[in-house]
């Protein structure tokens, strides 16, 4: 599982966390898309997936900028996230 790693997702705005594996060859900003998609499809439809995010780092509150890699980023195994709807 090298080309992965495994993340603890905070949702702030459902009251849900989750872990996650994330690919680390791929940009935030599809991230961001693949996690709303997937959180909403695990809570019957509660996150809207359409929605505009921000992925924070919970530790350092770090907003991470959408065209970076994840390889790129200091996301690494057991990194917790937040994901945030924004109000742009």
């Amino acid at each position: 599982m090298n080309n992965k790693v495994l993340i603890k997702l905070f949702v702030p705005e459902i009251g849900y966390s989750f872990d996650v594996f994330i690919p680390v060859n791929e940009i935030v900003w599809k991230i961001k898309k693949m996690l709303a998609k997937s959180v909403s499809d695990l809570t019957g439809g509660v996150l809207n997936p359409n929605a505009n995010y921000i992925l924070m780092n919970k530790l350092t509150s770090e907003v991470y900028n959408n065209n970076k890699v994840v390889i790129d980023t200091n996301i690494r195994n057991i990194t917790e996230l937040i994901l945030l709807t924004s109000k742009e």
